[in-house]
């Protein structure tokens, strides 16, 4: 057991009651009064060992910047930590999901997605404190306002801190109850199809009217006909809206089109499909708005490269780490793109991510806290 591990274990009591006051100051994406409260709560408990700044979030919360203050004379270039503030849970939620230790894990809403990840890599840096480990970094924890609404006021600011770093390590929950590491997700996208035909009375004047939601019917089976399964590409339909009653022949129709992407490739592949729709029926109009939201982040070799680091890192602790692709984005979609070396799912292990049974295992706390100490040590 190396003396990370151990001063981890030591120190667990502390990591718990630090998730324990993140996961009950509530903090929703679409109330920036909850999410500054956060912040601030967050800041309360890392000024002592980082310099603390935080920079507007428009509608939403602020976002946090933390520059911390570690043994290490002499700092040559940067890593970037990336977490976010915002939860998908509303006001209240606590009351009926309240924060408890039960069955070998901390509950309740946030825990997993993704608090606990704040409070290990806050953990971990007060390892390297105490120790007195040297770091040859800069180290920033990054803590944005809005990741879950798809980041539209922080990445900007992401992309710019990442510009500056070396590495970016992502704090978001590991994958499965093993713990394995992200070194890829998906791109994901969102597009709107709009449908535009002839309105007209459903029994007097049938002939001259076109449907916009027969139209949109046929529409949407060519759409889902994007997917391809062998490519890890997937395409969506998942909200239609169309017609005002039942005696009209409808105008207009919509649908939401939710899409993922392994590659860049890919991505270009979805944009080209989405632009070849034409109608069926000549009468009717088709337009297509949208794109992609997050680039993936693909396993590339920096991306191999870092996890090789952590996975030799966690050896050294007899631990045993392992990798995986996701389909869900994350900020480290923006920095990987950028053609930074980012290693995602760095944060807490456990399940149920925007669900009721989100937990995280209490017997990988010290694991975790440790292996991100060791690992921003190494780098």
């Amino acid at each position: 057991m190396t003396a990370f591990l151990q001063l981890a274990r030591k120190r667990q009591g502390d990591t718990i009651a630090l998730i324990r006051q993140l996961v009950e100051c509530e903090s929703p994406s679409d109330d920036p009064t909850s999410v500054n409260r956060f912040v601030d709560l967050l800041s309360e408990n890392v000024n002592d060992i980082a310099r603390i700044r935080t920079f507007k979030g428009g509608k939403v919360g602020k976002h946090l910047r933390c520059e911390f203050r570690l043994p290490g004379r002499e700092k040559s270039g940067r890593i970037l930590a990336l977490g976010h503030s915002d939860t998908v849970w509303p006001p209240g939620t606590l009351r009926s999901m309240p924060f408890r230790q039960a069955k070998g894990r901390l509950w309740g809403p946030g825990v997993f997605d993704m608090k606990s990840g704040l409070a290990l890599f806050i953990g971990g840096m007060r390892l390297l404190r105490e120790l007195d480990i040297p770091v040859r970094r800069e180290v920033i924890l990054q803590v944005n306002s809005d990741e879950e609404i798809g980041s539209p006021s922080s990445r900007e600011l992401t992309e710019a801190a990442a510009r500056q770093s070396m590495a970016v390590l992502v704090l978001e929950p590991a994958a499965g109850l093993d713990g394995k590491l992200k070194t890829a997700r998906k791109g994901v996208g969102d597009y709107s199809v709009i449908v535009r035909g002839l309105p007209s009375h459903a029994g007097l004047d049938f002939e001259k009217g076109a449907s916009s939601i027969v139209e949109m019917a046929r529409q949407i089976e060519r759409i889902a006909g994007f997917t391809r399964l062998d490519r890890g590409i997937t395409v969506s339909p998942g909200v239609i809206s169309g017609g005002t009653r039942s005696n009209v022949i409808p105008e207009l129709c919509s649908i939401e089109v939710d899409v993922r992407a392994p590659r860049a490739a890919d991505a270009r592949y979805l944009e080209r499909k989405f632009q070849t729709l034409k109608p069926f029926d000549k009468r009717c109009a088709i337009e297509v708005t949208g794109g992609m939201n997050r680039p993936p982040l693909e396993r590339t070799a920096g991306v191999r490269k870092l996890f090789a680091i952590a996975r030799a890192a966690a050896l050294e602790m007899g631990v045993q780490l392992d990798e995986c692709s996701v389909g869900g984005g994350s900020d480290g979609n923006f920095t990987a793109a950028l053609g930074v070396p980012t290693l995602d799912g760095l944060g807490a292990v456990g399940e149920g991510a925007h669900a009721a049974n989100e937990s995280i295992l209490i017997s990988k706390i010290a694991e975790r806290t440790a292996l991100l100490a060791k690992l921003v040590s190494t780098l």
